[in-house]
């Protein structure tokens, strides 16, 4: 019966924030911070709902200088909630066109200021990467991605797209990574203690003076740097339990 109910609030939930959301977007259209505290709503609240306890290792996120590429490790739609307590100020979201048809969510991710890719047509998409180099370079703006493009499903983390080193290379931002433990499998929603995640950020990696003939180094080299925190993470979470 956990469960049920369980899903019941957490869709009341979504469609409350979506509303508050969309009503503080429409009172600052595209404020950079807007992400940040729909974020917020969304992740508080559900993570009670869910009984999933998170623990936190950001420091190097929070001190992160703005105007940083952000990247994380994408398991499930969950995702919004779990990663929502750490997403830090002036910060927007790389994300699908498809999504700002979602309701509720998908006109909050918009007014939200995220940046919406069509990556089904070439033209539309290479506008939207020089909308990203400007950003980072010039409004004071991170960026967060998914950098599998996906939700690996709990499946273990899938090759990176090379988007987001690219505009990290061509805005000469630095990259953060976002690590999650593994928990898709391992929650046990009919529970009241459903699970334990945690979440570390690693180091800045600076990218000025690097050129796109870097490109497969620098995808290589953050891939296997997540994939050793995850594992290392989920280590962790196995000794708790």
């Amino acid at each position: 019966m956990l469960f049920p109910l369980r899903m019941l609030l957490l869709t009341v939930h979504f469609i409350a924030v979506g509303v508050l959301g969309i009503l503080l977007g429409l009172c600052r259209p595209f404020n950079p911070d807007n992400s940040r505290l729909c974020a917020l709503m969304y992740s508080r609240l559900a993570m009670r709902i869910l009984g999933l306890k998170v623990h936190k290792d950001a420091q190097s996120l929070r001190d992160h200088v703005r105007g940083a590429v952000i990247i994380a490790n994408h398991q499930s739609n969950y995702d919004l909630f779990v990663v929502g307590g750490v997403v830090p100020e002036r910060t927007v979201c790389l994300g699908k066109k498809s999504l700002k048809w979602v309701p509720f969510f998908g006109q909050l991710f918009w007014l939200a200021g995220n940046v919406l890719i069509d990556r089904g047509n070439a033209v539309q998409a290479k506008q939207a990467m020089l909308t990203t180099t400007d950003t980072l370079q010039h409004k004071d703006t991170s960026i967060w991605v998914f950098a599998e493009g996906t939700r690996n499903l709990g499946k273990g983390m899938l090759p990176f797209k090379k988007g987001a080193f690219q505009m990290a290379i061509a805005a000469g931002v630095p990259i953060v990574q976002v690590c999650t433990s593994s928990y898709v499998n391992h929650m046990q929603l009919n529970r009241w203690n459903s699970g334990t995640i945690m979440i570390r950020s690693l180091e800045p990696i600076p990218t000025s003076g690097l050129t796109m003939d870097d490109l497969p180094a620098l995808v290589e080299q953050c891939w296997q740097q997540m994939k050793t925190c995850i594992d290392e993470l989920d280590a962790e979470v196995a000794r708790i339990h």
